[in-house]
């Protein structure tokens, strides 16, 4: 909390007050330097904490839609890697849960942690042979939670909760995001990660979701020895995904491995509406398997982290995906906008300008094709609409959240897999596959659409002679919402200045007069206090309303 005292009365000076005594160019121009030293000493604290820190820090970094890239960028670097617990603590924790003495609930259990977080930790073990002939299997690996770590998260989590209604008081912030809203999503997504039941039932619903293809595989729960903080698990460690050398050496080809895991995270987000969450590099795995005709499956872990796509939402997301793979802004726009995430408020009209510009220009691009483009072109096309795409008010529907980070995480593992790999054409079959599984909404949608056009015509010349004598009156009126806004911050602009003015103008008089008529001077010194005060602070609280 003292790290974000100190660093929201910083940005309170840089952005609002410089900007008020004329040094706003000096505090945009350092800004970007002072975002990622924020970050990076954010970075520092999550690491030295740990508990939710490190957790908070992975979810600011997809937050793409609120944050600068000085910031994501510095925190996607932040990995959830702590110190292990001496191994007596885990011990004593997991024969509280399980009822047993470890020796008892385990034929063989590793004392050396495979893994440790944050939360927890994990040992390899291998099931007693009741267990296993129960089970099915008898290698597995077992998840402890970090003792204490439920004490820690209600700390961090009424922290959190503290913070942002500091932060819900700022109006330009308050405009753009809902942050008490956005700490109980992010506070439901963590109880969920330490409920080791809710996780096994996840592993459990991932596999059925998959159970017709044989090339996605995640581990089965060894229930007798599951309970809310200790996880049995098969052991089904493999090839890790960002293991290029290893791949290549099983005969595996990179290049396929990116494409299947963005068809399967595809199916995940749009056809099943129940999706893995965090598919970074160390919970994917490469399992050769002879028996497929490709050779290897696909194997995923940890299901903590797992999001839940309503139907309507759904519909909103095939929308949006139709619209990416064929090149549409204007759909685009449409499909979030019918989503709820852009606000009313927002300037359709010149967001879909910037994405059909934005689809001209890159779209169809690789990353590696991006990395060729001329660096003025990108300056370019943020110079001219950065302000746009920055000042869209934004309003992400539950789990909105989740399905960026799958979709962001899913792009930089495939692009690691393969420089080459163009995200666009892993989209474009896929929404094919759509359009002709909806051919019946698409017609339908396209009958309504021609309808419109018909309404729009027939009613066209009577709307024209209605403009013709709106012109001749004079009383046409336009609505322009962006002129307005711009129009209301020079007319508080302007009447700061007058304050400015009025505060020099009272304050010399005062220190002229001091010396003839102290009493007189002592006087104007101390009211243009008043003016200074307006100059200063008049508009914070409308200019989120601007």
């Amino acid at each position: 909390m003292r790290f974000a005292a100190r660093y929201i009365l910083q940005e309170w000076w840089f952005a609002l007050v410089l900007p008020r005594i004329g040094l706003g160019a000096f505090a945009r121009r350092g800004r970007p330097a002072r975002f990622a030293r924020i970050a990076a000493r954010f970075h520092a604290l999550a690491v030295d904490l740990g508990g939710l820190m490190i957790k908070v820090g992975q979810f600011l970094s997809s937050r793409l839609d609120v944050l600068p890239p000085e910031i994501t960028s510095e925190l996607e670097s932040l990995q959830d890697e702590v110190p292990p617990v001496p191994f007596e603590a885990i011990r004593q924790l997991a024969e509280a849960e399980l009822g047993v003495p470890l020796d008892r609930a385990y034929a063989s259990f590793d004392r050396d942690p495979v893994a440790a977080a944050s939360l927890g930790q994990v040992h390899r073990a291998r099931l007693a042979p009741d267990d296993s002939v129960q089970a099915g299997f008898a290698d597995v690996v077992v998840k402890i939670q970090r003792p204490g770590i439920d004490e820690i998260i209600d700390v961090d989590l009424r922290a959190l909760r503290r913070i942002a209604r500091w932060l819900a008081r700022v109006g330009f912030i308050a405009q753009r995001v809902d942050l008490p809203a956005l700490v109980e999503e992010f506070a439901v997504t963590s109880r969920q990660e330490v409920d080791y039941l809710h996780e096994a039932a996840g592993a459990e619903r991932f596999a059925a979701a998959f159970a017709d293809d044989p090339g996605v595989e995640a581990p089965v729960p060894a229930w007798e020895r599951t309970t809310r903080r200790v996880l049995t698990l098969s052991d089904v460690t493999a090839i890790k995904i960002s293991d290029h050398a290893g791949l290549r050496a099983a005969g595996i080809d990179p290049h396929e491995v990116a494409e299947a895991l963005a068809a399967a995270m595809f199916d995940q987000l749009f056809r099943d509406g129940f999706f893995h969450a965090d598919p970074h590099p160390g919970n994917i795995f490469v399992t050769p398997r002879p028996d497929l005709a490709r050779g290897w499956a696909l194997t995923f872990v940890d299901f903590g982290m797992m999001g839940q796509i309503p139907d309507t939402l759904r519909t909103g997301l095939q929308k949006l995906l139709i619209a990416v793979a064929s090149r549409d802004g204007k759909g685009l726009v449409a499909a979030i906008s019918g989503m709820g995430v852009l606000l009313p408020s927002a300037d359709e009209a010149q967001l879909e300008q910037a994405m059909t510009e934005l689809f001209a220009r890159f779209g169809g691009m690789a990353i590696s094709d991006l990395q060729n483009v001329d660096p003025r072109e990108f300056e370019d096309f943020a110079q001219r609409f950065g302000e746009v795409l920055r000042s869209m008010p934004f309003q992400l529907p539950e789990n909105f959240l989740l399905v960026i980070r799958a979709a962001s995480v899913t792009s930089g593992v495939c692009s690691a897999l393969d420089p080459q790999f163009n995200m666009w054409k892993a989209v474009e079959p896929y929404a094919q596959e759509l359009i002709r599984n909806q051919g019946k909404d698409v017609v339908r949608d396209a009958a309504q659409q021609a309808l419109s056009w018909v309404r729009v015509t027939a009613a066209l010349p009577q709307r024209i002679d209605r403009l013709v004598t709106l012109l001749e009156s004079g009383h046409l009126r336009a609505d322009t919402p962006a002129i307005d806004r711009r129009m209301n911050r020079l007319e508080r602009t302007a009447r700061r200045a007058v304050s400015a003015v009025l505060f020099a103008g009272l304050l010399i008089g005062g220190i002229l007069l001091h010396p003839s008529d102290a009493v007189f001077g002592t006087v104007l010194m101390s009211v243009s206090a008043l003016p200074l005060l307006h100059a200063l602070f008049a508009g914070i609280g409308g200019r989120g309303r601007s």
